[in-house]
């Protein structure tokens, strides 16, 4: 398997270990594959829609497709592993260890980038609900990043339930807050959280897990989280992004986020959406939201709590953990029909629209 080494200049802080390898024979991935796609830069130009808010396709509940793209007809290899490209999930692969039989998956890097993609792994201690890198091979001009198989994403969960009760909400969601929390205290800033980032470890889909660390902030400073980057997916994105005009704090949009999360989870819609780029980034600085009357109060408090215009109001991640609703039973009122109920500006609601059955309102 191995030819010669290649010596890699990180430092592993987590029981991860990684496979320094040589050069590989197998050329056929290194030629083909491409680098993953990122998120389109935010602009409020309505011109942008279909770079902005085309949907994003979705991870298939077991991360085996049975289609393959026409440039990828049956499976490579590479060292002791047999790769098979998710047709849903681009520079994404299937891959099976041919010596021990373990299943993971594959994430393909360029070679002058696989280092900086990775090295928030080096830094952050190993949690149960963050994925850990398994293996790392290197070809000519391929890194291959080996990660732990998942079972689907909580995009694809809620979208196939339209929403989640207040109790399955609560367990998932605290493990997401659990991640981030964890994230956060490491120095580091995720960015571009989305329920699609958010994996299922186990069959039953109970378990939850951060998917990757490829697009992180590493803060040089852990206490100085001013960012000014402006990328990231438009249903998610804070009012202080959008704003452009000063520095914003990269924990405290991470937080926004959060909130967006739990509220498609509860409700199964997007808080704030419009298919004009212009009116949606207009109703997401305003920040007014309307609520549904049948959340419990303390679902509605935590929602009031994230999703605040002035970022210094939110919540942070230690003080969402602590908030009543992951402590306490949810309302008997979770069971009552959603219905909307307008409410001040002041209580941060979110504003309310009509959806089609067939509508895909999730990126």
């Amino acid at each position: 398997m191995v030819n010669r080494s290649i010596k890699m200049n990180l430092q592993w802080s987590s029981p991860a270990q990684c496979i320094r390898t040589g050069r590989v024979a197998h050329k056929r991935l290194d030629s083909d594959d491409q680098p993953p796609a990122k998120c389109a830069r935010l602009s409020a130009e309505a011109g942008d829609t279909q770079g902005l808010l085309a949907s994003s396709p979705g991870s298939p509940v077991s991360p085996v497709s049975s289609s393959v793209p026409a440039t990828h007809q049956g499976p490579s290899s590479i060292g002791p592993f047999l790769l098979l490209p998710l047709a849903d999930r681009e520079s994404v692969h299937s891959a099976m260890n041919t010596n021990s039989g373990d299943e993971l998956l594959c994430k393909v890097f360029d070679m002058g980038v696989y280092q900086e993609k990775i090295r928030a792994y080096g830094i952050l201690p190993a949690h149960r609900n963050v994925a850990g890198v398994r293996d790392i091979i290197l070809g000519e001009y391929k890194a291959y990043v080996f990660l732990d198989k998942d079972f689907g994403d909580m995009h694809t969960l809620v979208k196939s339930c339209r929403r989640l009760d207040e109790e399955h909400a609560c367990r998932l969601f605290r493990q997401v807050a659990l991640a981030v929390t964890h994230c956060h205290q490491a120095g580091i800033v995720l960015g571009d959280l989305k329920l699609r980032k958010f994996v299922f470890a186990d069959e039953k889909r109970t378990q939850v897990r951060l998917e990757s660390l490829e697009d992180c902030r590493v803060l040089e400073d852990p206490s100085n989280d001013s960012m000014s980057d402006t990328h990231g997916c438009p249903a998610y994105v804070s009012p202080e992004i959008l704003s452009g005009t000063a520095p914003y704090s990269g924990k405290m949009a991470d937080m926004w986020s959060l909130g967006v999360m739990l509220y498609t989870m509860l409700v199964g819609r997007y808080p704030f959406h419009d298919p004009d780029p212009a009116t949606l980034f207009s109703k997401i600085r305003r920040g007014q939201c309307c609520l549904p009357e049948g959340l419990s109060p303390r679902a509605k408090c935590l929602l009031q709590s994230l999703l605040r215009k002035e970022p210094w109001e939110r919540l942070t991640a230690n003080e969402l953990l602590a908030h009543p609703w992951f402590h306490q039973p949810p309302s008997s009122s979770q069971e009552t029909a959603l219905g909307e109920q307008e409410v001040s500006s002041a209580e941060q609601m979110v504003p309310s629209f009509d959806v089609d059955e067939d509508d895909d309102l999730f990126c």
